[in-house]
């Protein structure tokens, strides 16, 4: 299943430069899985935003891992709504939010793994971006069996927040 030509065709469709939509934004004030290896989930909503408060060195005001800890590479996370669309084909899933991923920011339009090691600006605000957001076995069961697997070398990007500023949604 995860060979479909169609899902291969839409994930290779995603730009590698260009300017960076934010579709949806999330902050999640409790962890559901992180470090929870051998317990199950807790059931920590993940809220979405309309605007997201970055704060330099320090995260997402409000979001589980802010002042989490000094250098802490996953500040913000990034997630592409073009991967969102491919892995929905790929595993027949119809019923499940970009939300589930548990990242903070749905982009559209950028290759966010072009951005590891690299500094960018969204909106003003200034990013680093650290390295990929790995997806782990919980992918499987929060989205379907074979999220793990599909995800490898597209779960997404960490990043450190550089600069302090505003994200809102639907604008570039």
């Amino acid at each position: 299943m995860l060979n479909n030509a169609n899902v291969v065709e839409t994930v290779a469709s995603i730009p590698r430069a260009g300017c960076m939509e934010v579709r949806q934004l999330y902050i999640a004030p409790g962890h559901s899985f992180f470090g929870r290896h051998g317990q199950t989930p807790a059931e920590n909503p993940i809220v979405e935003m309309a605007e997201l408060e970055c704060v330099a060195g320090r995260g997402l005001r409000g979001d589980r891992f802010f002042d989490y800890k000094e250098n802490y590479k996953g500040q913000i996370t990034f997630f592409a709504w073009e991967t969102y669309e491919a892995i929905c084909l790929a595993l027949a899933v119809r019923d499940k939010m970009p939300s589930t991923f548990r990242r903070n920011v749905i982009t559209a339009g950028a290759d966010l793994n072009e951005l590891i090691g690299r500094e960018f600006w969204v909106q003003g605000v200034h990013f680093r971006g650290t390295e990929e957001c790995r997806p782990c076995y919980w992918m499987d069961q929060a989205f379907a069996p074979g999220a793990n697997e599909f995800l490898k070398g597209r779960g997404g990007l960490r990043a450190e927040i550089l600069s302090d500023g505003v994200l809102r949604a639907g604008a570039r």
